[in-house]
Order: C-alpha cells, then structure tokens, then sequence
C-alpha cells in the first residue's frame, strides 16, 4: 500500500524536480480542514497511480520555502511536476474523478 511520503525543503528537488516520473504534490498543514478532507483522496490516488506517479506531501509550516516559491496562497494546494516543471495546479479539496482527470492529461 503506498502513502503519499513527505517531502521537505530539502528533498523537494531531488523527489520532485528530478523525478523520472510525474509527481503530484500536495501542500498542506496540519490545522488545515480542507486539507485533512483531501488527504485521503491523495492516498487513494497514490494507490490507483502507484505505476505512474509519484505522490508526495509538503507541510507548508516546516517547508516554508518551497511553497513561497510556488506562490502557494491558499491550502490545499495540489500540483503536478512532470520532468522538472510545473504543468497543472488544483486549488481547494477537489473530489478524487476531478484530481485523477486532472493527473490523466499528463501521463
């Protein structure tokens, strides 16, 4: 069973911006509602895409500049990585057909 892994400020270019596969990120913080209401709609989509993609979570309060630096504004925030860029970003939590069609168009 696979678990979207934490990623820090320090491991995000290595996990993410180097990644061989796409990477879906998940911005979150622990006081967070919305992003407690989606975490488990990320698993499922860590699980259904195990192959394909690579899930991964950022606090936003232990990884400040990571998510300055994505101009993260409001969590959560979920964004895909494909070969070092940035190619889609879902704001809010979204139900898991709306995560997985977004993700379909990059894979």
């Amino acid at each position: 069973m696979s678990v979207a892994a934490a990623v820090t400020d320090a491991t995000f270019k290595q996990e993410v911006l180097e990644s061989n596969i796409p990477v879906l990120v998940d911005f979150w913080a622990p006081w967070c509602g919305p992003c407690r209401m989606v975490a488990p709609v990320v698993d499922e989509i860590a699980q259904q895409y195990s192959d394909q993609v690579k899930v991964v979570k950022v606090n936003t309060d232990e990884n400040p500049s990571v998510a300055s630096q994505y101009g993260i504004r409001s969590i959560p925030t979920l964004m895909i990585f494909k070969d070092g860029q940035r190619v889609d970003t879902v704001v809010g939590a979204v139900p898991k057909t709306t995560l997985a069609n977004t993700l379909d168009k990059h894979l």
